[in-house]
């Protein structure tokens, strides 16, 4: 703009303000996939269905039934469990551990250290019976045989199936609420190697699945 004094006045500009950091819409953050889980109506298909995954080479899946089905281990792969060696070690020890503590009690004068106290056998000698009476020893050896053997098939059972189990993801699956009414679940984690999410649906719906869903995590 001429001011009349041969000077063109440039009109004062404001500074340039660097624009200000928008915070960018944040979407929530996907939860991670848990694996798919199919739903059957009957014994039979999943049973069926349970061969033909086994079949297909997966490892990390499951079946999950309202009852048990008759021969549904044997179509999913399932190696006898180790259960039954693990009870009978426990009946081991508590036999051993029976004949032991009556063995230190009443034939021996050896003394242990128990923490507090010392504890003390006593060699205890009634009409020439000898010191080591193993038939007189077997009604306890029998209770320990059986007490260790209970508290272990307990104990074991628990630790094997991993319970108590207070969570899992199909939990939050509206459709799995059936299982414990009518309806049958085959559930394929997605931590399978052979796990593909278009191939493994198609699979688990081209074996009779009224339904196929994602379950999160």
């Amino acid at each position: 703009m001429n001011d009349g004094a041969g000077t063109t006045a440039v009109p004062a500009q404001s500074p340039t303000k660097a624009p200000s950091s928008i915070p960018s819409a944040t979407d929530e953050s996907s939860e991670k996939l848990y694996g798919l889980l199919a739903e059957f109506e009957t014994p039979g298909a999943i049973l069926s269905a349970a061969k033909k995954v086994h079949e297909a080479g997966y490892k990390w899946w499951d079946c999950c039934a309202p009852f048990p089905v008759h021969g549904l281990d044997k179509a999913m792969g399932i190696r006898p469990t180790i259960l039954p060696w693990l009870v009978l070690g426990a009946g081991i020890t508590g036999g051993t551990l029976g004949m032991l503590l009556q063995w230190f009690t009443n034939a021996t004068n050896l003394e242990i250290w128990s923490g507090p106290i010392w504890v003390t056998g006593y060699a205890f000698l009634v009409s020439g019976k000898p010191f080591a009476s193993v038939p007189t020893w077997i009604p306890v050896m029998f209770e320990m045989t059986v007490l260790l053997s209970a508290i272990g098939a307990v104990v074991f059972l628990l630790l094997l199936n991993k319970l108590p189990q207070l969570y899992h993801p199909c939990f939050k699956n509206e459709r799995f609420a059936r299982v414990t009414d009518d309806r049958f679940f085959i559930i394929i984690e997605a931590k399978d190697p052979l796990f593909y999410r278009a191939k493994t649906q198609q699979l688990l719906a081209s074996l009779g699945a009224t339904a196929v869903e994602e379950v999160q995590a």
